[in-house]
């Protein structure tokens, strides 16, 4: 959980627990009225801090399994990108001997064609 809730949740705590013993200290009423009063508003507000933090716990269970999902997509697209870039450099490599192939033969074959024409000239 992060620190943000946990201050939400600490600020909420300690702000109903401040009020609830203000509003019973300052209530005219007997002493075990008051501890019952005290006790009743200590339940509400533990009540109330428990259902925030269960919400807010949900909260994040969403937004970290939301985070895990793109994650996962993002790492299948980084995947698929990865195998697409071999297989163009794998292409480029073929590409590339396939014209010094050529390049190779066409050199080969002017070099034949000038031995052969220097041949006939010279003769």
């Amino acid at each position: 959980m992060s620190e943000r809730t946990n201050d939400l949740l600490t600020g909420v705590l300690i702000g109903g627990l401040i009020g609830a013993a203000l509003g019973i200290l300052f209530a005219p009423k007997s002493g075990k009225e008051t501890r019952e009063d005290i006790a009743r508003k200590t339940d509400e507000v533990l009540c109330k801090a428990k259902t925030e933090y269960e919400a807010a716990l949900e909260k994040s269970k969403r937004i970290y399994e939301t985070a895990v999902k793109k994650a996962q997509g993002l790492q299948s697209f980084a995947q698929e990108k990865v195998s697409d870039v071999e297989e163009l450099a794998e292409k480029g490599k073929e590409a590339l001997l396939d014209n010094k192939n050529r390049f190779k033969k066409a050199l080969d074959a002017g070099i034949d064609a000038f031995k052969e024409e220097k041949g006939e000239t010279s003769s």
